[in-house]
């Protein structure tokens, strides 16, 4: 696992508007804390393009990331899981698509 790779992870019963089911997630958290710990921090990803919010970020399907569709990145939806829950490697976002995110937490942390 590495910061920046995209995984299928099995989202626990959610409440509210928590995600819930299997679905891709982008780590975000750092290799260097990933190998440190057995929960890791990530963004998770929906197919759902109508519910945007500043912040969010949109990920164009390619044959790096392995996405089924367009997708859009939730940053606002930051959790972390054990890793039990990554059920398998999809792929990668590309550095511009990293380097957006890493913006969005400095501001979301006022970093």
């Amino acid at each position: 696992m590495k910061q920046g790779e995209i995984w299928l992870v099995n989202f626990p019963d959610g409440v509210g508007h928590e995600f819930k089911k299997e679905r891709p997630a982008l780590i975000i958290e750092s290799d260097i804390q990933i190998s440190k710990s057995n929960i890791v921090t990530i963004m998770p990803i929906t197919s759902n393009l109508n519910n945007q919010i500043d912040g969010d970020v949109l990920i164009i399907r390619n044959n790096f990331n392995n996405l089924h569709k367009d997708s859009v990145l939730k940053s606002h939806d930051i959790t972390g899981f054990d890793k039990t829950r990554f059920l398998k490697k999809m792929g990668k976002v590309k550095v511009d698509i990293l380097e957006e995110v890493k913006d969005y937490l400095r501001l979301h942390f006022d970093l």
